[in-house]
């Protein structure tokens, strides 16, 4: 089996653990760990800096386009980040909770 890390920001806590719990909740992940950032960007010719809440989704690869379309549909951003990163190897163990915390 294949396994990744989705990454994500929110603009504040409550929309981040709300986003994390929905995501365990329908076993698309098997943890969500989020972390305070700041974070520098352009939108719409406009220079920005801003905290945000980052998300390490860590699930199977094959439910990466699900997890996509929940984030799209469950985020204030009009475009938020969502990139995968495959993990290339892992502890047999951990892998093997990730299986048994995600839908089959």
């Amino acid at each position: 089996m294949e396994y990744c890390i989705v990454l994500t920001t929110c603009p504040n806590n409550n929309e981040a653990k709300t986003l994390a719990s929905k995501l365990i909740k329908e076993k698309l992940a098997a943890c969500v760990q989020l972390s305070s950032i700041t974070s520098y960007y352009t939108w719409k010719g406009d220079m920005h800096n801003e905290t945000e809440i980052r998300l390490i989704i860590k699930t199977r690869s094959r439910l990466y386009e699900t997890i996509e379309q929940f984030i799209q549909k469950n985020h204030s951003y009009d475009v938020p980040q969502i990139v995968q990163i495959p993990i290339n190897d892992g502890s047999d163990e951990y892998l093997d909770w990730i299986d048994e915390n995600t839908t089959d």
